[in-house]
């Protein structure tokens, strides 16, 4: 870089024109002119390496198609520069998150390290959908596997309603230090045809996930070491992002011997206690809501192919090539991202199909509404939101008067469709809170 390059840039610091990384690259090059500033870029995810068609039986004439996609990608970690205290108790959930920082010096007290400190409280609920036992198809993981094991104790999460089963879906939650992921996954039950148990893909997807997002997290500020106390400026954590822990964990089914063959959509989502920032990735009709001052301000939309054919992660029986001859392409590179501010207050709700097809985002904000008013904690206010939903979605799905989500758009396609829409139904809600 020349002198002269090197007088603008240090006159556009000087009056504020460059902010946050192009200011201390400034600063750096304005030291040195051999002095080189490097950033951190997230792994790029893999392109996909085969795909396949699956046929599956469903309610009405609709046919629906499943896709199957073989990607990976890799992660770096990374070393926290802070110390951080959180609750990190899994034995009495719902649980919070909450990060504080490190006590200032004297000469970095007008600088506050975490200007704006979030808390997520968490609650949990699912419900199997009604079903005879000779229809079912199940073989589970052994108890005595690592996923086994991983199912039977996130399944002991404490909730006053639903069912013990979570049918065909699966959820995770992972707190860190530095804020919360979660994520839902809906498998597809149109495998029980092909004697394939739709549970096995969505419960090592969610398995996977809970395992690269706590693994990977490094959700901490950085602060730029070659700066002096004075001059230092907070820069925004990074995170593993929703969209790259969907892509590992997919390759993690993939090579899960256990897992013949199946497919589920997914929806995965995470809070930094930080920044109090949301981010997302969902691919095929599960979804999240975002709810403040009693108003739905996000809904996620779904992703189809066409009606009731929802996008989805797939893994094909071997020696299916043959089979299958339509290619049709569905990977974690598809999924739908998103990313928000959260303001205290604000209710995060995660959920697979089996809610959003009988339940209108409306009364969901109506319920947290009228749980809150109960009055209680806020870890048992956020349960009793997920346990009533929950109730509410099974009662709708029970009732062939009433009209539904799930009617309203087949009635938009041309379909007749009436009253609620049996299914497995799995809610995760957050309730945000900002401490500072």
């Amino acid at each position: 870089m020349s002198t002269a390059s090197n007088l603008v840039r240090n006159s556009q610091v000087a009056r504020g024109a460059l902010r946050g990384p192009q200011r201390i690259a400034a600063k750096r090059s304005s030291r040195s002119m051999h002095t080189a500033v490097t950033r951190r870029i997230p792994a790029t995810l893999s392109a996909p390496s085969h795909a396949h068609l699956v046929p599956d039986a469903h309610q009405g004439a609709v046919t629906r198609f499943r896709r199957c996609v073989a990607t990976s990608s890799k992660k770096a970690s990374q070393k926290p520069k802070f110390t951080f205290r959180a609750n990190t108790s899994r034995r009495n959930p719902p649980y919070s998150t909450q990060i504080d920082s490190v006590a200032p010096t004297a000469s970095t007290s007008h600088v506050p390290l975490f200007p704006h400190p979030y808390t997520f409280h968490i609650g949990a609920s699912w419900a199997g959908k009604p079903a005879a036992a000779d229809s079912m198809i199940k073989v589970p993981f052994p108890p005595d596997s690592i996923i086994g094991k991983w199912r039977d104790t996130t399944l002991s999460w404490p909730k006053s309603s639903g069912s013990k089963d979570a049918g065909e879906d699966f959820f995770f939650i992972q707190e860190f230090s530095e804020g919360v992921a979660f994520g839902v996954a809906d498998g597809v039950g149109g495998w029980v045809d092909s004697g394939v148990d739709p549970s096995l893909f969505s419960q090592a997807l969610m398995y996977h996930a809970h395992r690269y997002a706590r693994n990977a997290w490094a959700g901490e500020p950085e602060v730029d070491p070659t700066l002096d106390y004075e001059e230092r400026e907070q820069i925004e954590g990074w995170e593993m992002t929703p969209i790259e822990c969907l892509d590992l964990a997919y390759g993690g089914v993939l090579r899960e011997r256990f897992v013949n063959a199946g497919s589920s959509t997914a929806c995965l989502v995470t809070l930094n206690a930080s920044s109090g920032l949301l981010r997302s990735a969902n691919l095929g009709d599960s979804g999240f809501s975002i709810i403040r001052s009693s108003n739905v301000i996000y809904k996620q939309p779904v992703q189809t192919h066409f009606f009731n054919c929802p996008k989805q992660l797939t893994k094909m029986p071997s020696g299916s090539r043959k089979r299958f001859t339509r290619a049709c392409v569905d990977s974690p590179r598809e999924a739908e991202t998103y990313q928000t501010r959260l303001r205290d207050g604000d209710i995060v709700i995660a959920y697979t199909d089996g809610l959003a097809d009988n339940v209108f985002p409306s009364e969901m904000s109506t319920i947290c509404s009228l749980v809150a008013r109960s009055g209680g904690s806020e870890d048992e206010q956020v349960q009793a939101m997920a346990d009533r939903i929950v109730d509410y979605a099974r009662k709708c799905m029970k009732n062939k008067t009433r009209v539904s989500p799930f009617e309203r758009e087949a009635a938009r396609q041309g379909i007749f469709f009436q009253g609620g829409k049996p299914d497995d139904v799995t809610v995760v809600v957050a309730l945000v809170r900002e401490t500072s």
